[in-house]
């Protein structure tokens, strides 16, 4: 009996222990979980077992299992859900997909050449770029496209339309095209090509028709804002300096933008330090962030004149509001196309991308660019007689606002 009491006691005390170690375990591991903070969970009240709900259904049920590509469904899915926040400049890439839009920020890519975006729910062309298949075939800003191919526009994301318009070299691409003026549409074949984006070119021109031989007004055009407009800008604006020029007309016309950073550098050799160039407002979840001048201001002192029309995007329209808010510089041209909200890039673990909208731009006055676009100080519009005829009386405008300065 003493040797049952002693085997009873012995059990009694590992079933006490192994109790308390399972307690001990118990409490560390809900006190652990109440500390843990999930940074990418969705919220509580969001029933997430609903998607797996239905990829589950999808698994087992889809009557062409052959199709099933899990990694294209997961892709699909957040297409979808970037879809419905029904904001045209929130995108998602897959790996393919971003390869060719960071091409595109580097200046060199395989399609027709054209900026696209959307416009009270219609794709339209933003601007043709300089020298490229889309500019020889005829395309302008404003242009309205109503098919790729067989394909209609209407149902498109920006990206989807992008993908077909891109292709590699040599290959064709039929774009239906609506114009204001026209009475019906058109279809305008353009071959594809290797897309080298220029940055900017200059020239002197002369502001005094008297004095014809006296060419004293630096004519800037800047055509995208890539990842080298900036040092671009620094060779050119120290000719600029060596040169006869006493004026400048900035050329900002079907520029559909770029990077935020090279807008802000060049502004720099236009404004006084520490002045505004924009603004960026989170619709109040955290405090702006403003964007100041920080160059040399060596090109200050210069007369300039901005020309702008509805191809003149994003960074175009931040430094063309930039310089006129802060040194009350004359805009002539057209209204700017308004693509007034910010974007962030964001790289998922697959290589694919995220580009959201995270904020929007308010000019140094705290006005927002929005959809309304820029309004120019002296409108002057191009007539379809002006193309054909090849002239430009918005250069022409700007030339005669300088030649009365003195």
């Amino acid at each position: 009996s003493c040797y049952k009491g002693r085997m009873m006691k012995r059990m009694a005390k590992q079933i006490l222990f192994i109790v308390l170690v399972a307690v001990i375990f118990g409490v560390g591991f809900f006190v652990g979980k109440a500390q843990v903070v999930c940074s990418i969970c969705p919220p509580e009240e969001v029933d997430f077992s609903l998607f797996w709900e239905a990829w589950h259904q999808i698994q087992e049920g889809f009557a062409f299992p052959e199709r099933l590509d899990e990694q294209v469904m997961i892709h699909g899915a957040i297409s979808g859900m970037i879809s419905s926040l029904e904001d045209p400049h929130t995108v998602f890439f897959t790996p393919e997909n971003a390869q060719k839009f960071l091409a595109d920020i580097r200046g060199q890519f395989e399609g027709v050449g054209m900026e696209i975006g959307q416009k009270q729910g219609e794709l339209q062309v933003i601007a043709p770029l300089e020298d490229t298949p889309a500019q020889k075939a005829g395309l302008r800003s404003g242009d309205k496209v109503i098919k790729i191919d067989d394909t209609f526009t209407a149902d498109l994301t920006i990206e989807e339309a992008v993908t077909l318009i891109r292709g590699p070299k040599g290959s064709e691409v039929i774009l239906t095209i609506m114009r204001g003026g026209w009475e019906s549409s058109k279809e305008i074949t353009i071959t594809r090509a290797v897309i080298n984006v220029p940055s900017l070119k200059w020239e002197l021109l002369t502001s005094d028709s008297s004095q014809e031989e006296l060419k004293d007004v630096a004519y800037i055009r800047i055509y995208h804002f890539s990842e080298k407009a900036s040092s671009e800008f620094a060779e050119i604006a120290l000719s600029i300096l060596e040169s006869p020029a006493k004026k400048i007309i900035l050329d900002l016309r079907n520029n559909p933008g770029g990077l935020l950073e090279e807008s802000q550098k060049i502004a720099g050799w236009f404004l006084e330090r520490d002045q505004i160039v924009v603004m960026e407002d989170f619709g109040g979840k955290r405090e702006q962030t403003i964007y100041q001048a920080k160059g040399n201001a060596r090109l200050l002192g210069y007369p300039i004149v901005i020309l702008i029309n509805q191809g003149s995007a994003s960074a175009s329209e931040i430094l063309a509001s930039a310089i006129r808010d802060n040194r009350s510089a004359t805009i002539v041209g057209e209204t700017s196309f308004g693509k007034g909200s910010v974007q962030k890039l964001e790289e998922l673990r697959d290589n694919s991308y995220l580009k959201i909208t995270t904020s929007q731009w308010l000019t140094p006055d705290g006005i927002s660019i929005g959809d309304n676009g820029l309004e120019p100080d002296i409108v002057v519009e191009i007539t379809e007689e002006d193309y054909e005829q090849e002239r430009d009386p918005q250069l022409d405008k700007a030339l005669e606002i300088l030649g009365e300065v003195r």
